[in-house]
């Protein structure tokens, strides 16, 4: 069993077999990454957003959801280590890969890895809601402060869902989670540089790059510098919300309309520059 794919909420013909396990069917299988502080759950109901032949494969890290008690990773070379062990042998059919916040590092990072042990490229690499690497953040160095003061910028920056003021048991829960997700973070931001240039080079891939019109933590002129990332087609996409557009329903539409347009398995060859 694989332990990074989640099992399906609502089976589909393309999804089977259940928990664990990538169908062999699907057209397109498409790998999503959580943002920080959350899990798998949160691409639920994906799979009523995509043409049945795009089968939605949500990842989950450990330390959350069914893996609550495993130790979550907060080296991202570890990490990318696991995920290349566990999803590498899926990629043989054609794929794509969405990752939202913490999760679009590691979408980045990850098809780095993919090119670096010269397995099949993604037909698209979604990127939502976060800087590039060499932009600084204001989360990322706030992981070693106080509770009420993490808790303070988490909220200023709206990366904290507002019901969870109303309860503080899970509020503390997701400040550990949160602490760790973002020592993650800063770890893949340093994967790379100088002494890896090589394998830090740009993605010639299709790279998009979604942002929301009212994020503060990753406001989208700071996204579209993922397009120094790119050495192949990119688009930057603009979505109407904040950090958490991941949840509505004009990502969805975007992301879909963008993996018709790759005519898969085939590599995509025209992208708009800029969705407005």
């Amino acid at each position: 069993m694989n332990a990074y794919l989640a099992a399906p909420p609502g089976r589909r013909p393309t999804d089977a077999p259940p928990a664990g396990e990538a169908p062999a069917g699907a057209g397109l299988r498409l790998f999503c990454f959580h943002h920080a502080g959350a899990g798998a759950l949160t691409f639920a109901r994906w799979r009523r957003g995509f043409d049945p032949a795009v089968c939605v494969l949500p990842i989950r890290l450990p330390g959350r959801e069914t893996r609550l008690r495993e130790p979550r990773i907060t080296d991202g070379r570890l990490l990318l280590d696991e995920l290349d062990a566990q999803l590498g042998p899926l990629l043989e059919q054609p794929y794509a890969l969405y990752g939202h916040s913490l999760g679009a590092l590691v979408a980045y990072r990850f098809a780095q890895r993919v090119r670096r042990a010269g397995r099949p490229a993604p037909v698209l690499v979604g990127l939502g809601a976060c800087p590039p690497p060499h932009l600084p953040t204001p989360l990322t160095d706030q992981c070693e402060m106080p509770d009420a003061a993490l808790l303070a910028a988490l909220d200023r920056y709206g990366t904290l869902p507002g019901y969870l003021f109303e309860r503080p048991h899970w509020l503390r829960t997701l400040l550990s989670t949160m602490r760790d997700d973002l020592r993650l973070a800063a770890s893949l931001r340093a994967v790379g540089g100088a002494a890896e240039a090589e394998q830090d080079a740009p993605l010639d891939c299709p790279v998009h790059a979604f942002a929301g019109t009212r994020d503060e933590a990753a406001p989208p002129a700071a996204v579209a510098e993922w397009r120094r990332w790119a050495s192949g087609p990119f688009a930057l996409h603009r979505v109407p919300g904040g950090h958490f557009f991941v949840r509505d329903t004009a990502l969805l539409e975007l992301l879909a309309a963008q993996l018709r347009r790759t005519g898969f398995p085939e590599r995509a060859s025209h992208l708009s520059e800029t969705s407005m």
